[in-house]
């Protein structure tokens, strides 16, 4: 009886030890949300609301704008190219310059101040001059870091067309886990310009 109570007494005092001692916690490491990207492949954009064409990714969906604030958009050319596995679209409005009080150079300088809102929150904002085969010119904003807009840009013939597209997803993922996907969609956006072509 004496060595089952000493026993017991040993079990019990080895549990109690072994509860006291702090556990040692291993660091995880860390991880990014995994992301199926999908084949690379593009179409003709051929809305007859718009007088231009380019090619855009066949995993996008072209969603027209109906609403501006509460009214009609001031063109029927105002749209959204919209990538539903990212939950991200790109929106497209477009201005007629022939029409009174559409001025090439106050759109131009819109088009920087709303690249240089962002700056309150970008690392840095690169910007890319834009001259493609097809005599379409501007320039793109590649934002970097934890702006709302990662990348903007606006295209024109200096005459008569202007067209100013942004990127925007609708998400409060960190920036850096954001990047996979934001690298995908700039590359779409920079074969969208490559290929854009007034009619």
């Amino acid at each position: 009886m004496r060595k089952l109570s000493l026993l017991f007494s040993l079990v019990f005092f080895a549990l109690l030890w072994y509860s006291c001692n702090d556990p040692v916690y291993t660091p995880k490491p860390r991880s990014y949300p995994r992301i199926d990207f999908p084949k690379k492949s593009f179409q003709s954009f051929t809305e007859d609301i718009c007088n231009f064409t380019f090619e855009y990714p066949v995993y996008t969906q072209i969603q027209q704008d109906t609403n501006f604030f509460e009214e009609i958009p001031p063109h029927a050319c105002w749209f959204d190219l919209f990538y539903p596995n990212f939950d991200g679209r790109v929106h497209f409005t477009y201005v007629n310059l022939q029409q009174a009080g559409n001025d090439l150079e106050k759109l131009r300088q819109e088009s920087f101040n709303m690249a240089d809102w962002h700056n309150k929150r970008a690392n840095f904002i690169d910007e890319l001059i834009i001259k493609n085969a097809n005599g379409v010119s501007g320039i793109a904003f590649d934002i970097d870091g934890p702006a709302a807009s990662p990348f903007q840009f606006f295209l024109t013939d200096s005459t008569q067309h202007f067209v100013r597209g942004a990127l925007y997803f609708n998400t409060h993922v960190q920036a850096d886990s954001m990047a996979p996907v934001i690298d995908f969609v700039r590359e779409d956006v920079l074969h969208l310009i490559e290929t854009f072509k007034w009619e």
